[in-house]
């Protein structure tokens, strides 16, 4: 008897954080998206968040670094100033929340200090998803942020981990966003989402990033950024830019069209023309089909 009770205790402390997410499924879901740089979750995530956002969900993008090597003819203060304040346009557009962490662009580490502040972002947020980049990428501010949030993947839940900050009680579902590197896999769309309702919005809140997208970024130059618009034609870099974002998005879409298929059906899928794209990390909470659609609640409710 006493063995009996016993393992229906184990059975039902393994079972409590799947009755918890059905019982909480109903509230604001709250999503953190980490970027290494003021544009990349921007450029990633922004479409879906705008989507969970006009639906009362709460969403917050973070940049690991504030960017202040991130222009070919400025740097330091101003230029971490300046691209805060163009993050935080940007968010305002999509309708969600943004931080910038204060560490040095280009001088990201994965160490003790930081992944205490991504644990504790992570639990203060209560998060019940957690995007970021996958560890191989071009840029070691990427690779880094994605092996941070990894690192956290685990690290959210221990009570002596950061004992001052409250541990969550439930793990979050963390996702990868998408990108093209092969190896040592490449990225597999494991949730597709269709953002053309969102994407003319997702184009207007990323004319706020002036330094990177009409200016060149790090790797600019002073024909690149003449080569932009001028800024006394906001009507004409707007459409210079979506020009750019409808081959990005499209891609997306066209990359990943059996995910589409998948979450909404083949009649659907085919019409969809913009996309944003995730992979399930095997750290975290592993959500079954019907999980996603609670965490991805503009997903149809079936495919069929």
């Amino acid at each position: 008897m006493r063995l009996w009770l016993l393992l229906l205790v184990v059975a039902i402390s393994f079972a409590a954080p799947d009755r918890l997410f059905a019982e909480d499924h109903s509230e604001p879901l709250r999503i953190i998206c980490f970027g290494a740089h003021p544009d990349d979750a921007e450029y990633k995530s922004g479409g879906t968040a705008a989507l969970w956002a006009a639906q009362g969900h709460q969403v917050k993008l973070v940049s690991v670094t504030n960017g202040d090597i991130g222009h070919w003819s400025m740097a330091g203060g101003p230029l971490a100033k300046r691209r805060a304040a163009e993050s935080a346009k940007v968010a305002e557009r999509l309708g969600v929340t943004s931080e910038v962490l204060d560490i040095h662009d280009g001088e990201l580490e994965p160490t003790l200090e930081n992944r205490r502040k991504i644990t504790i972002l992570i639990r203060e947020w209560d998060a019940d998803i957690v995007i970021a980049h996958r560890p191989w990428d071009y840029h070691p501010d990427h690779r880094y942020t994605g092996v941070l949030v990894q690192d956290a993947a685990y690290m959210v839940a221990v009570p002596f981990f950061c004992p001052t900050t409250p541990p969550l009680k439930k793990n979050p579902v963390f996702l990868y966003s998408s990108d093209r590197f092969q190896k040592p896999y490449p990225f597999e769309a494991d949730i597709v989402v269709d953002v053309d309702s969102v994407f003319e919005q997702k184009v207007d809140a990323l004319t706020a990033l002036v330094s990177q997208t009409f200016e060149g970024g790090a790797l600019g130059n002073a024909d690149k950024m003449a080569a932009a618009p001028p800024e006394s034609r906001p009507e004409l870099r707007r459409e210079w830019l979506r020009e750019k974002w409808v081959g990005r998005q499209s891609g997306e879409a066209n990359r990943f069209r059996g995910g589409l298929i998948k979450w909404y059906g083949e009649e659907h899928a085919q019409q969809v023309k913009y996309a944003e794209a995730f992979e399930i990390c095997e750290y975290g909470r592993q959500p079954t089909d019907e999980e996603i659609r609670q965490l991805f609640p503009f997903l149809p409710a079936n495919s069929e």
